[in-house]
């Protein structure tokens, strides 16, 4: 007999044939042979029956049983199980039925909405296959769903390169504005174009994080970042004054303090082992705490690296709480990650940071998950109603894509209200592992190891990480793990920024404007390959093209999204002009212009040449000289450096001048205030790094 049930991954559908159903058929074959007649109504009741259980189970199942725990079976109630509900499952066998979730007082009605309280765990009775069980499951009219056990993969391939550093005497000319002294070596913060990183490494090739941290926001403890993952090490000299401490819980006592279900939760929870952080196990990498290093690091300290929401050295940082679902050998099931995620929306977390996912046996069928709903699903739209911060109405959710290099993202991110993060390296192209296409919503840094000339990993991702794994407390890694806090980071840059603007957005009007802040990455992407380290690998980049979400994150974007300042490009290097029509109207050649100011925090970031303006016939440049001018609705300027800034441009609508006062009658004088952003437009192609 074979039971069909979705998994879209392949081919549509997946079968399995069990024992039990092999013994019924066998023993519905000789009453049919010997007294067909006779017994005709009886054999069709019994066949019908199987029929049911089958057609049940291809309803109710949302996942692919391939991969899965074989002892454990996740089940969702259609209503809150009663105790005749939850006597049917020990009729049938099932000895071991555990509530998923604990309740938190005050949240009652949430839990209710998302169904949080109607998962249950039950374990495979003995002598019981997961299939007979399942079929048995969801055979019951009280069931809506069945899911089956899975474990998730972290997006990263673990393995730490310690970090040896460098002299800081080679590091002239990094414009480094922290004192961090290993931040000159984070090429994904402040991409300069140093080839000894890599041979075709793109200058911009980063989240442009710089000139938001010199001039917007550096973070603000009020934003915290869940890191589901490995344990973050509390005590790393670079992280510890920026974690999360749960104000109602007493260290080290063995009770739960705050009555929040867990015990001696101070920095976060060990949802594996149920109880405090753990990082000493073999087999823990350091992975969570080189993704927590990245999302808030603490900056301007005098050791180690910078976050990206790591403060300014004045204990303005965001927060990191550790919600740990892998320790060491184990964990990373789904009922596991279930309950980290409700924990990180319990406890305070406006974002959470997953750099992991399933494989792709897991399913694919986006639709059909959206409707029943999974364990981690609810439990992910839960965390985003949980309001936590004064600027959204909710969390933000950030997952990585996946490092199989397939042309859709994995599960949980690829669920579309989700985002799935992919990885470009230093030279602004696709990496060889990263997941893209369907579900992948934005791009950031995730190194890659075997870029030429490859004398050194520098062309990784340079974190925290546990010396307890590596001899180090700092390392390189890559993977699509190493993306995904880079835009948790942004997020938590953003919503801080928010606050000190006094903004407030909806969960969906802040995801928006994330994925519609980015820079192009497309523009580096061409139909042809790219080349390792003595030729080991070539990845056709075609397929790649618009398949990498919106974009590159960009922090920088991301914050005049907030303020609503309009953007525009420069290419480095060029004396050129810049169309400003769509900030002035299709009017904007015949406005006359009145003024044209350029900050000199914008002068230095974009290293700006002073520049002579030229008269035109029916319109002077204005001004006259000066580091940009505006002539015939163009913006003029000459940038050396990349970065980012903003300039401040007047103008009259309706007239020649400004009316008002003892003026005769004149025009409004109109305002705007646009930011450029300089890059290395032509960074990618031409210049060497392709076949």
């Amino acid at each position: 007999m074979k039971i069909w049930a979705r998994d879209n991954t392949v081919s549509g559908l997946y079968y399995f044939e069990t024992e039990l159903m092999k013994e019924k058929l066998a023993l519905l074959i000789f009453p049919i042979l010997v007294v067909a007649a006779g017994c005709g109504d009886d054999m069709k009741d019994v066949s019908s029956e199987v029929t049911k259980q089958e057609l049940s189970l291809e309803t109710k199942a949302v996942n692919s049983p391939i991969g899965s725990l074989p002892d454990e079976i996740l089940v969702k109630f259609a209503r809150v199980p009663s105790d005749a509900d939850l006597s049917k499952l020990s009729e049938l066998g099932f000895t071991k039925v555990e509530r998923i979730f604990n309740s938190v007082k005050g949240k009652e009605d949430l839990e209710r909405k998302h169904g949080l309280d109607r998962w249950y765990k039950v374990g495979v009775p003995e002598g019981s296959s997961r299939e007979e069980s399942s079929m048995s499951i969801a055979g019951l009219e009280s069931v809506a769903a069945i899911e089956y056990e899975h474990v998730a993969q972290k997006a990263s391939d673990c393995v730490v390169y310690p970090y040896e550093g460098q002299s800081i005497a080679t590091r002239a000319g990094s414009n480094a504005i922290f004192n961090d002294p290993s931040l000159p070596d984070q090429w994904n913060y402040n991409n300069r174009g140093d080839a000894t990183i890599a041979t075709y490494v793109a200058q911009g090739a980063d989240i442009n994080v710089n000139d938001v941290w010199s001039k917007l926001t550096c973070g603000d403890p009020e934003i915290i970042v869940a890191v589901v993952d490995e344990p973050v090490k509390y005590t790393h000299p670079d992280l510890a004054a920026n974690m999360w401490t749960n104000p109602g819980e007493i260290a080290g006592n063995g009770k739960d303090d705050d009555g929040n279900g867990y015990v001696d939760d101070i920095h976060g929870y060990n949802f594996v082992a149920k109880g405090a952080l753990d990082w000493s196990k073999d087999g823990n990498s350091g992975h969570g705490t080189h993704t927590a290093g990245t999302v808030a690091a603490v900056n301007n300290n005098g050791i180690g690296v910078a976050g990206v929401a790591g403060g300014s050295g004045k204990g303005d940082g965001c927060k990191i709480m550790s919600c740990q679902i892998f320790d060491g050998e184990y964990g990373g099931s789904a009922s596991i990650t279930a309950r980290a995620i409700k924990y990180a929306g319990d406890n305070g977390a406006s974002v959470i940071s997953c750099s992991f996912g399933y494989t792709s046996s897991f399913s694919s069928d986006d639709n059909y998950l959206g409707q029943v709903g999974t364990l981690e699903s609810d439990a992910i739209h839960y965390f985003e109603d949980c309001k936590n911060n004064s600027v959204i109405d909710g969390g933000i959710a950030v997952f990585a894509a996946g490092n199989e290099g397939h042309n859709y993202a994995h599960y949980p991110g690829a669920l579309h209200d989700i985002i799935s993060v992919s990885a470009f390296a230093p030279d602004f192209l696709p990496t060889y592992y990263t997941n893209y296409g369907p579900g992948c919503n934005i791009a950031a840094p995730g190194g890659e190891a075997y870029l030429p000339p490859f004398k050194d990993y520098r062309a990784m991702v340079l974190s925290t990480t546990i010396s307890e794994a590596g001899g180090s407390d700092y390392g390189y890694m890559q993977g699509t793990s190493m993306a995904c806090p880079h835009v948790s980071g942004i997020v938590a840059l953003g919503l801080s920024y928010a606050k000190k603007q006094g903004k407030t957005f909806t969960r969906d009007e802040f995801k928006n404007m994330l994925l519609s802040a980015t820079d192009d990455i497309d523009n580096h992407i061409a139909t042809s390959t790219k080349r390792y380290y003595n030729n080991a690998q070539n990845i056709n980049l075609g397929s790649y093209y618009h398949q990498m979400g919106t974009g590159a994150a960009d922090a920088w974007r991301l914050m005049m999204q907030i303020d609503g300042t309009p953007c525009i490009t420069a290419q480095l290097g060029k004396t050129q002009w810049l169309d400003i029509s769509s900030f002035f109207g299709s009017s904007s050649v015949s406005l006359t212009y009145l003024d044209v100011t350029v900050p000199q925090a914008t002068v230095n970031s974009l290293g700006l040449q002073e520049i002579q303006g030229a008269d035109a016939t029916g319109q002077a440049a204005v001004p006259a000289s000066g580091y940009a001018y505006v002539q015939f609705g163009r913006l003029y300027i000459h940038p050396t450096k990349i970065g980012a800034g903003t300039i401040t441009i007047k103008a009259v609508g309706g007239g020649s001048s400004v009316g008002g006062g003892n003026n005769p009658p004149g025009g409004m004088e109109l305002i705007q205030t646009i930011s450029v952003i300089v890059r290395d437009v032509d960074g990618g192609n031409g210049k060497g790094g392709w076949l």
